[in-house]
């Protein structure tokens, strides 16, 4: 008896506190992975850049994506190549001046991005992992 009533006086005070977790805090836990900060990733000639974060949760995973062209009159492109269903797959999107976009998958594995200016296949720079 004494057992249950010191469990039941901690467990009181541990919910008064705030040391409890709720059931729905621990379930949003288990289904979302840590988010991933990447870039400035530039292009060869660091005119244009893309940045972002990539996180998985409840089995999708999103990418939120930023590009900056630095110089005006053409365009910068962002590409994304990603491995899902044992192929791999790649598409891009272009961008001028500033911009935001956002794709997200399931069944992602990896993911690579790079950056492109004035073409999209001119001026690339360096491929990076980012998920």
């Amino acid at each position: 008896m004494r057992k249950t009533l010191a469990l039941a006086t901690i467990a009181g005070s541990m919910a008064l506190t705030g040391l409890a977790v709720a059931p729905a805090a621990q379930a949003a836990t288990t289904t979302s992975s840590p988010v991933t900060t990447w870039g400035k990733f530039f292009s060869s000639d660091h005119k244009a850049y893309t940045f972002g974060r990539t996180w998985k949760q409840h089995g999708k995973v999103h990418t939120k994506w930023y590009g900056v062209d630095k110089r005006g009159g053409k365009k910068g492109w962002v590409w994304f190549e990603y491995y899902k269903n044992g192929s791999w797959h790649r598409f891009n999107h272009s961008f001028d001046g500033k911009v935001a976009g956002a794709w997200s998958g399931h069944g992602i594995k990896k993911i690579y991005t790079f950056t492109c200016w004035a073409g999209k296949f001119d001026n690339c720079g360096k491929k990076y992992r980012i998920y």
